[in-house]
C-alpha cells in the first residue's frame, strides 16, 4: 500500500480530473478499500477540500468549488500547458498580460526544477503584421461582466463608442445600447460580443473595448439561435460580407497560367487544382465581384474566367477603369 500521502495525493488528482467518482472506482485505482477512500477523503476535508458524498446505489465523490482556493496538483503536461498559457496570454487581446505574468511567476515558484527547465525554455514574441494598427485591448473586468450577462441570459444595456470617438473626436450623445447578449468571442486577437439588438431587430457583433456596460441589466430572456445555428459560422460570415454563412458572398472559378505550388501560397481559402506543370484551376471568394477580380489579377499570368458571368463582368468593369488609369483620362461618373 502507498505511503498515507502519496495516495492523498494521488486521490486528488483523480477527483480534479472528474466530475464523480464511484467509491469502488476510486478504490480500485488507488489499490485499496474502500474503508480506506472514505479515511482518505476526510484527510481532504480536514485540510479544506471541499469533497462531498454522493447519494445512490454506486455511492461516490465529487470535489467541489470551494470558498477559498485550496492548494491545487496538476500533473507535469497539465503544469506546462497552464504555464504556455499564461505566457501566450499577451496576444488574447484581452489586456491580462500583467496578471498573466504575475501568475505565471506564481506557478513557476512551485515548480520541481525539470518542469521549471521546460517553461523557462520557451520564449514567445508577439509580433503585430506589418502595416497594422495595434490591436486595442479589451477591459479584463468589461469581458467578465458580458460574458456574465450571455451565461444569465439577460438583457444588456451599454454605451458603445463610435468610430469617431475612438479616433479622439469627442463624447457623442447617443442612447445607450440594448442587446440580448449571446456569444463572448475571440477573432483574430480581438474580442466580440454577438448579440440580438432590440433597437435595430437584428443580429449584431460589437467591438468588446468599445463596450462600456450599465447597471443595471435588463429582464432575462429566452436565446435564439444564430443564424445557421453556429456562431464560428456565422461570425466568419459578418467578416466576409455575408449575412447567411461563412462563405464569401461572391465566388468564381478561373483558369491560370502559373503552376499550382506558386497560387496556393497566395490563396487563403481558396481552392487550387493542378491543371499541368504550368496551369492550374482556382476557386476562392471575396466580398464583392470587383474585389475578387482585382484578388485574381494580382497573379502575373493569363486568366481564363470559368464563371460566373458577374465575374467576367467585374473583369470588364476593371479593365475599362484601368485603361482609363494608364491613358490619364477623368474617371466616368
Amino acid at each position: 500500500m502507498p505511503k498515507t500521502s502519496a495516495r492523498l495525493l494521488s486521490l486528488l488528482s483523480l477527483l480534479q480530473a472528474r466530475r464523480d467518482w464511484p467509491g469502488h472506482a476510486l478504490a480500485e485505482r488507488l489499490d485499496v478499500s474502500p474503508r480506506t477512500v472514505r479515511r482518505d477523503v476526510d484527510r481532504l476535508r480536514e485540510l479544506g477540500y471541499p469533497v462531498v458524498a454522493a447519494k445512490g446505489p454506486d455511492g461516490g465523490y465529487r470535489l467541489e468549488a470551494g470558498a477559498q482556493l485550496p492548494p491545487l496538483l496538476f500533473d507535469d503536461d497539465q503544469a506546462v500547458a497552464l504555464a504556455v498559457a499564461l505566457r501566450t496570454a499577451g496576444t488574447t487581446g484581452a489586456g491580462i498580460e500583467e496578471a498573466a505574468a504575475r501568475a505565471l511567476n506564481t506557478v513557476r515558484q512551485v515548480m520541481p526544477a525539470r518542469l521549471r527547465h521546460r517553461v523557462d525554455a520557451l520564449h514567445v514574441t508577439a509580433v503585430e503584421r506589418v502595416g497594422t494598427q495595434p490591436v486595442p485591448q479589451a477591459d479584463p473586468r468589461v469581458l467578465v461582466a458580458l460574458s456574465a450577462a450571455v451565461q444569465a441570459r439577460e438583457v444588456l444595456r451599454f454605451d458603445y463608442a463610435s468610430d469617431s470617438q475612438e479616433a479622439g473626436a469627442g463624447p457623442a450623445v447617443t442612447p445607450p445600447r440594448r442587446a440580448r447578449p449571446h456569444h463572448l468571442v475571440t477573432w483574430r486577437g480581438r474580442w466580440y460580443l454577438v448579440a440580438w439588438d432590440l433597437d435595430r431587430e437584428d443580429w449584431r457583433t460589437f467591438r468588446a473595448d468599445r463596450i462600456a456596460p450599465r447597471t443595471p441589466a435588463g429582464p432575462r430572456f429566452t436565446p435564439r439561435e444564430v443564424p445557421g445555428g453556429n456562431v464560428q459560422d456565422f461570425l466568419a460570415g459578418r467578416f466576409q460580407g455575408s449575412d447567411s454563412g461563412g462563405d464569401w458572398p461572391c465566388r468564381g472559378e478561373v483558369i491560370l497560367d502559373l503552376p499550382a505550388s506558386a497560387v496556393s501560397r497566395y490563396t487563403g481559402d481558396g481552392v487550387v487544382e493542378a491543371l499541368g506543370p504550368d496551369r492550374c484551376r482556382l476557386v476562392m471568394g471575396a466580398w464583392s465581384w470587383p474585389g475578387l477580380a482585382a484578388t485574381i489579377g494580382r497573379f502575373d499570368a493569363d486568366i481564363q474566367v470559368v464563371g460566373p458571368v458577374e465575374l467576367r463582368d467585374a473583369f470588364a468593369h476593371l479593365a475599362r477603369r484601368y485603361a482609363e488609369a494608364a491613358a490619364g483620362e477623368p474617371p466616368r461618373p
